[in-house]
């Protein structure tokens, strides 16, 4: 009996590569990344084995490098998740994703009657609560928010 062949994903030259999202979650990810997109290659790994998690997610992009917002947001889905950039086939840089202790601008508060949700020029501003499992607070109107609160925004269809 032949032993089963690995199939092996191709290197990315120059890009990103995201390991460690919590299994079943790159599809968030990619949504916050604005992926997929013309001209941008992604290779998406979906409930992989490993040996730190049990299953993972793994997403790879080619050509491109993200931005700290983006980093951001993928720390409220993805709060284990490492970035590595990627320059002429080698890893130029790792870092895992750091959830802030005040996050800014990026969810939306789930109380229609906060100020941030009215005509008013305000932004929203949440304070870290904790961080697993993820409790976040509004500065605004205190309305508490948890881990499928945040998810529910970064719906993907």
């Amino acid at each position: 009996m032949k032993a089963p062949r690995e199939l092996k994903v191709k290197p990315i030259k120059n890009g990103t590569v995201i390991d460690h999202i919590n299994a079943n979650k790159a599809l968030k990810v990619l949504k916050i990344l604005g992926l997929p997109s013309p001209g941008i290659s992604v290779t998406l790994a979906m409930n992989v084995q490993s040996s730190q998690m049990g299953n993972k997610d793994i997403v790879k992009i080619e050509g491109r490098e993200l931005a700290s917002r983006e980093v951001d947001e993928i720390a409220l889905i993805a709060p284990q998740a490492t970035i590595n950039i990627v320059r002429e086939y080698e890893i130029a840089g790792k870092s895992k994703v750091n959830l802030l202790d005040e996050i800014s601008s990026i969810l939306e508060c789930s109380n229609p009657n906060c100020i941030t949700n009215t005509d008013e020029p305000v932004t929203t501003h949440f304070t870290v609560l904790q961080k697993e499992p993820l409790i976040l607070r509004c500065h605004y109107c205190e309305r508490i928010l948890d881990q499928t609160d945040v998810e529910t925004q970064f719906k993907v269809y």
